[in-house]
């Protein structure tokens, strides 16, 4: 919104310092005066004219300059945010995956005891068929 309240300024003081010029102008070659009056009142508006563009634009660079430092103060605020967040999720995936370690750390023991007695069963086996 504000924005929009900025981009309506700025039309309007252009329009503002153009209809000025014309009018101005028009206003100094309709006047009742000499031409060496009538140039001189021209070069008089002319300079004040720029001295208005050159101080619309150095509003206008001062304005650039606060919005860039607006977008890189926010820009470093959202790059903090991401990291923390990833960090948090990095964190809880570790620790999910540690707590599935610590439950299947057991039952993977048992499955190699199990495995241990299976073989043990099977050269059982095989030596009680070498006897036969």
């Amino acid at each position: 919104m504000a924005e929009n309240n900025s981009g309506l300024t700025k039309g309007l003081l252009i329009g503002l310092l153009t209809g000025g010029a014309i009018g101005a102008v028009l206003a100094l070659l309709y006047a009742p005066k000499s031409g060496k009056e009538l140039r001189a009142d021209i070069r008089e508006k002319t300079g004040d004219l720029m001295d208005d563009a050159e101080q619309a634009l150095k509003e206008a660079k001062n304005r650039a300059g606060e919005i860039m430092s607006e977008a890189k103060n926010r820009s470093e605020q959202l790059i903090s945010e991401a990291k923390r967040k990833a960090g948090t999720l990095l964190d809880d995936a570790d620790k999910i995956l540690t707590d599935a370690r610590q439950k299947v750390g057991p039952i993977v023991e048992e499955g190699g005891k199990v495995v241990g007695a299976v073989k043990a069963g099977v050269e059982a086996f095989k030596e009680e068929r070498r006897r036969s």
